[in-house]
């Protein structure tokens, strides 16, 4: 046996042996009664004192179950491992990028029948977030959180520059416009502010080409990285790096603090306006309580109209692992959970949306994020869109990431990076397609029209 082998094998080992002590050798019942449920998941802090608010709130409406919450990292990684070991929690709250990987490696129970039987169907949510957890023409997951993003601006700094503090920019050449005036030097030509930034914070890069009216794949067979929509998209992107200079760019942004810090850079007032999601509003809440800000739908080209109201939307889910002990009673919590009541407390805890399309009027006047409807509306909006729903999708963004950095940083033509990207990736699907159909399995996205 080579070390490296002997290594993998000591830290499926360990991983086990972690997954088994936080599953715990229960009694299948409390002296109480009650059957024990064991649910993983990864907040912590505010969130995670959230979601156990959640808990104590589903065992004290029912005297069957009791949900007992683990907060563990790693929890998609420790919960893969553990379902393989034969010693799953009855609950993980995952990613939606989670779902369709997990189904097609069968850690997943499907959940249709379950919600059938509770009266859950996609009609009752916001349909993007219900479609999320569809794979295969069966339902794997429901939401716990959504979200969605939107362009948040500095009031205090448009102020600065003779703008409306309270009228964002509307088209994508408005932003730019907007973004020069706001972009500061000194008398050496260094960057002391940025009005706006397509890598800042950076997280969605694959995201640019929907707002412009492209796709990455035609939910068949076919990679779409060489568009013109796409290519638009990248030019765009291209022309900040351009314009801004990538080594001023670079010293810059060598500057920016840790997200989650005052040294934030939206936070502290060096980039006036950003993508980002409805979770921006905890952070200026916490690090910068004073802080003039504006949540709008993120600007559209403006020959593309119908592109208004685009964002990307994504959730965290509760699933039910293959081989969990009790799965029955693991439904009933994740059904609370998406119960008006379970998702209103779970949601305004963290200060987000619900998934759910029936919502109080409490829920909305008493959230502490003023736009929070923005986020909702986003949500609901025809142009909201999801990463491609494919097996492949992790290596897809992966690629993206690259094609982009190179782009940003001026090492390749936006053409040529992403000619180098439809390449490799559709070499990579078509084998995927070949595994896929030797398998008997249906591919990518087969949910809701």
């Amino acid at each position: 046996m080579s070390a490296a082998t002997s290594v993998r094998r000591a830290s499926l080992c360990g991983l086990l042996v972690l997954a088994a002590a936080l599953t715990g050798c229960r009694p299948a019942r409390e002296s109480g009664g009650r059957l024990v449920v064991t649910y993983w998941e990864k907040w912590t802090g505010f969130e995670g004192e959230a979601m156990r608010k959640t808990v104590e709130a589903f065992n004290a409406s029912q005297e069957r179950t009791e949900v007992r919450l683990l907060t563990t990292s790693q929890v998609d990684r420790k919960m893969l491992m553990a379902t393989a070991g034969g010693i799953p929690p009855d609950v993980a709250g995952l990613w939606s990028n989670n779902v369709i990987p997990y189904a097609d490696k069968n850690a997943l129970l499907p959940l249709d029948e379950y919600a059938a039987q509770h009266g859950l169907t996609r009609e009752q949510f916001i349909p993007a977030f219900w479609d999320l957890c569809y794979h295969r023409d069966h339902l794997w997951g429901l939401p716990s959180t959504p979200a969605s993003l939107a362009l948040h601006w500095n009031k205090r700094l448009f102020r600065e520059v003779g703008l409306d503090p309270d009228r964002p920019p509307r088209t994508i050449e408005e932003l730019d416009e907007y973004a020069d005036r706001l972009t500061k030097r000194d008398r050496d030509g260094r960057i002391l502010q940025a009005g706006f930034m397509p890598s800042e914070p950076g997280w969605w890069p694959w995201a640019w080409v929907y707002y412009f009216g492209g796709e990455l794949w035609d939910s068949k067979g076919k990679i779409t990285a060489t568009s013109d929509e796409n290519l638009r998209a990248y030019q765009w992107v291209r022309a900040y790096a351009d314009k801004m200079d990538v080594k001023q760019l670079q010293v810059f942004s060598s500057g920016f603090g840790n997200f989650s810090s005052p040294q934030n850079p939206f936070i502290s007032g060096i980039v006036a306006m950003e993508l980002q999601g409805v979770w921006m509003h905890n952070f200026v809440a916490e690090l910068a309580p004073g802080m003039e800000w504006g949540a709008a739908p993120f600007p559209y080209p403006a020959d593309r109209p119908d592109l208004a109201n685009s964002s990307p939307v994504e959730e965290d889910v509760l699933v039910i692992p293959r081989g969990a002990k009790h799965p029955d009673e693991a439904f009933d919590f994740i059904a609370f959970v998406n119960s008006r009541r379970g998702s209103e407390l779970l949601n305004m805890g963290q200060r987000k949306f619900t998934p759910l399309l029936d919502v109080s009027q409490p829920f909305l006047r008493d959230h502490p994020n003023p736009y929070i409807k923005v986020f909702i509306d986003l949500a609901k909006s025809k142009n909201a869109f999801v990463p491609p729903q494919m097996p492949l999708w992790q290596e897809y963004q992966a690629e993206m990431q690259t094609a982009f950095d190179q782009i940003w940083l001026a090492e390749k033509a936006p053409k040529d990076a992403l000619r180098d990207v439809q390449t490799r990736m559709q070499a990579k699907l078509d084998r995927d397609l070949k595994r896929y159909e030797r398998m008997g399995m249906p591919y990518g996205e087969s949910g809701h029209e």
